[in-house]
């Protein structure tokens, strides 16, 4: 563990709860939680794929892992596993992960995915953050709000994703300033592509088959993504550092600062990049990766193997073998 940060020494283990942790990047940072000596608890909706994961982590670390089933879209639910991981742990880190990722053209969804996509990602992060922040108020503790890239700009064929993140990132930017005179520290985190075996989870409209192609290729293509187990490490070390805000892989970094220096002009580039993308196919249901099929064309399939290889061989680290409820980053 040379040249990871580590918390500050004290007598009992610090209380880490990671939302969204039982696969993909949440199951990452609860590994990397785990291995600088936190007691961690990974919180989930399925019981069998928590029960799975935190199995991988105790064999991995020799580490305490709990879990928690918990939806937390409800509030009453996030409430009542906060007090009981404070009165059995004591809560002293908390990373609001839980997500969910939908990929299609906006003609392909309505409504419902983007009330789905704000209800689990941003109230989800809201109920976390404002029924953590007691027990982090007394503890001094730190919390971590897990945004994206694309929520510092609008994302073609990501649109209810980049708007929950959106919300995520001004929330995480807002309680730092308010939670600083208590103590508490809140981070931004703003990750680009990574590679966590989430195109298995994700789901996707339209084309199904061309969508999961180009989402698959671009999230393990070795220039655009990054790995998820780095990203974590990276992750944890700005929580520990209590930083206000990280932005990970140099393209989501570039998207940010062009962004901010030429608004219109990204705006205007994202618009061709759009044209690029597959065309509405009607609607109907969503499908996950697992079901969506490969591409039709034979060159696209080749170009989708080549980018996801790095992202397939993550999937057991990533605990991402099954189909589970929708709750994947």
């Amino acid at each position: 563990m040379a040249g990871r940060t580590r918390f500050p020494a004290r007598r009992t283990a610090p209380g880490a709860l990671v939302t969204g942790g039982s696969r993909g990047l949440g199951l990452f940072l609860a590994r990397q939680l785990a291995e600088r000596g936190c007691t961690v608890t990974l919180a989930a909706r399925d019981a069998a794929e928590l029960e799975r994961a935190a199995g991988q982590l105790r064999e991995e670390t020799g580490a305490t892992v709990h879990v928690a089933v918990c939806d937390v879209r409800d509030r009453a639910a996030v409430r009542e596993m906060m007090r009981v991981i404070h009165e059995r742990d004591g809560l002293d880190i908390v990373v609001a992960n839980a997500g969910v990722i939908q990929v299609a053209p906006v003609e392909a969804i309505g409504l419902e995915e983007f009330t789905d996509a704000m209800e689990t990602m941003f109230y989800g992060a809201l109920h976390t953050s404002l029924e953590a922040l007691p027990y982090l108020r007394r503890t001094r503790g730190r919390l971590a709000l897990i945004g994206s890239v694309g929520g510092l700009l609008g994302v073609p064929h990501l649109l209810p994703y980049s708007c929950a993140k959106a919300a995520v990132g001004a929330l995480a930017e807002g309680l730092h300033a308010e939670a600083a005179a208590a103590g508490v520290s809140v981070t931004a985190v703003h990750p680009g592509l990574m590679r966590t075996g989430s195109h298995r989870q994700a789901e996707f409209g339209g084309d199904t088959r061309a969508e999961f192609g180009w989402f698959s290729a671009a999230a393990g293509a070795p220039l655009l993504s990054m790995d998820a187990d780095r990203a974590a490490r990276r992750i944890v070390d700005a929580v520990i550092r209590r930083r206000a805000r990280l932005v990970l892989t140099v393209p989501a970094k570039a998207a940010q600062l062009a962004h901010g220096v030429a608004p219109g002009l990204t705006t205007r580039l994202t618009s061709l990049t759009a044209r690029l993308l597959p065309s509405a196919s009607g609607r109907g249901p969503l499908r996950q990766g697992n079901e969506a099929g490969l591409p039709r064309n034979p060159i696209a399939r080749k170009i989708r193997a080549w980018g996801s290889a790095r992202n397939d061989r993550a999937v057991r680290d990533a605990n991402q073998q099954e189909p589970g409820p929708r709750t994947s980053s």
